[in-house]
């Protein structure tokens, strides 16, 4: 494609390298996000459903204090890097470079389309490469937007957009990128690393999985299913890092069920499929899988669709066993099964068998089993007494491990993930010792006592 060799061969006459051009390009998309930020909230209401609070404060600011970020700390971030060294590089400089990889895919879920396909791109910017971003077909009003304004404000051989299909997309995986960072699926995150691979190139996979939330006995239940219900119905629970499902102790779970039904009406009163702001599942392909989860086990809360709108109300499923279709994948909707449990131990040992979550929530006072929970299961990152938090956090990485993803991202990590370590060792000419030459004895009882 002509656009990847425009920036490409832009790149590699060092134009990205400056702090001035970096700082110049994150305080370019502060003012295009604020320019278009009317369309962009309207774009979100219109494919998503989100209302104005939710799309500004899950997306926009977002953004927002991630360039913020960036800012404050991009000249240092930029330094290079001075090591120590050891007794047989006396007389050398030591550091590490930071160089940015050159030219950036990056590929954009539906879920949070603004946030998703810019927070990355802030990353790439401020690293110094230049990026191609291909926004997801299913938020169609979104990606218009997005586009036009990209468009707008940056040259496209700095940051170029690409709308379209599946078809664009495999063509893009055809290209000689430097990095590619994708969002999305595990299914398709296997793809784009083969297709990656076919090439060597390195890739950020953001993928997602089942988020398990746990609520011990000692936990504040109210609190629990108050911020239990705010992760999981957040974007109707099209989060990769919602709370997929909840273990709860028995001791506990008549409490947190009575304290889940109130928070939902809190949040979205007592029909919540007619609250204007209920965000809808983005297409019916979905709405139909989603619904189809409603006929297992016993319907403890909600259960109502309206397949005009694509919405289905908050909904809490009970009697759940591990084999139920609703377990067996990410349900990405704003149905919670529950299930009891008796020994934390036991729980614990359940959720060590399943591939490893994006998120883990855990519900209790005690700090030992807080330690122990945490330290026992890998998970990409979570939360003690609270859901979806940690990632507001720039100073936190943001990323899965094992299926649920690899690398990460956000604040300084957004910038050493598009970053190449380059490690320099400069040596002296005032003295070059024979020992290094030479294959005796005596060399080689001296290399020994230096390393």
């Amino acid at each position: 494609m002509d656009v990847i060799e425009q920036q490409k061969k832009w790149f590699s006459q060092g134009h990205t390298m400056s702090y001035a051009f970096r700082k110049r390009q994150l305080l370019k998309m502060k003012k295009m996000l604020e320019t278009f930020e009317d369309p962009l909230l309207k774009a979100l209401k219109y494919d998503l459903n989100k209302s104005a609070f939710e799309a500004y404060t899950t997306e926009i600011a977002f953004l927002k204090a991630e360039i913020k970020e960036q800012v404050k700390s991009l000249k240092k971030r930029m330094e290079p890097e001075k090591v120590k060294a050891p007794l047989s590089h006396t007389g050398t400089d030591n550091y590490i470079k930071k160089d940015p990889y050159g030219t950036v895919l990056i590929i954009a879920p539906w879920n949070y389309p603004l946030q998703l396909a810019i927070a990355p791109a802030i990353g790439a910017l401020a690293a110094g490469n230049t990026a191609v971003i291909k926004p997801s077909e299913m938020t169609p009003m979104v990606s218009w937007v997005i586009s036009r304004m990209v468009e707008e404000f940056f040259p496209p051989h700095i940051l170029k957009v690409m709308e379209g299909g599946k078809e664009i997309t495999q063509q893009l995986l055809a290209e000689p990128f430097d990095y590619i960072f994708f969002t999305g699926s595990e299914r398709v995150g296997k793809i784009v690393m083969q297709k990656a691979s076919e090439q060597l190139i390195p890739v950020t996979l953001e993928l997602g999985g089942k988020s398990p939330a746990l609520v011990h006995k000692d936990a504040d239940v109210t609190v629990a299913a108050r911020r239990i219900a705010w992760g999981k119905l957040i974007n109707a629970g099209q989060t990769c890092i919602a709370p997929d499902h909840v273990y709860v102790h028995e001791e506990v779970k008549e409490d947190f069920l009575k304290a889940y039904d109130k928070a939902v009406k809190q949040l979205y009163g007592e029909e919540p499929l007619n609250n204007k702001d209920y965000v809808k599942i983005v297409n019916f392909d979905h709405f139909t899988r989603i619904s189809n989860y409603l006929d297992n086990g016993r319907l403890a809360l909600g259960g109502e669709t309206d397949e005009n709108r694509n919405k289905i109300a908050p909904t809490v499923l009970t009697d759940i066993s591990e084999n139920d279709p609703v377990m067996q994948e990410e349900i990405f909707g704003p149905i919670l099964p529950v299930l009891e449990y008796r020994e934390l131990q036991d729980v614990v040992q359940t959720i060590s068998q399943k591939p490893k979550p994006l998120a883990l929530y855990y519900f209790g006072e005690n700090e030992e089993e807080q330690e122990y929970v945490t330290s026992s299961l890998s998970f990409g990152g979570g939360c003690i007494n609270d859901t979806l938090y940690h990632i507001i956090n720039p100073h936190l990485p943001f990323g899965g491990v094992g299926s649920s993803g690899m690398g990460s991202y956000h604040g300084k990590y957004s910038f050493d993930t598009f970053t190449h370590f380059k490690s320099i060792t400069k040596q002296t000419t005032k003295w070059d010792p024979d020992f290094r030459y030479k294959r005796d004895e005596k060399s080689l009882k001296i290399i020994k006592n230096l390393l």
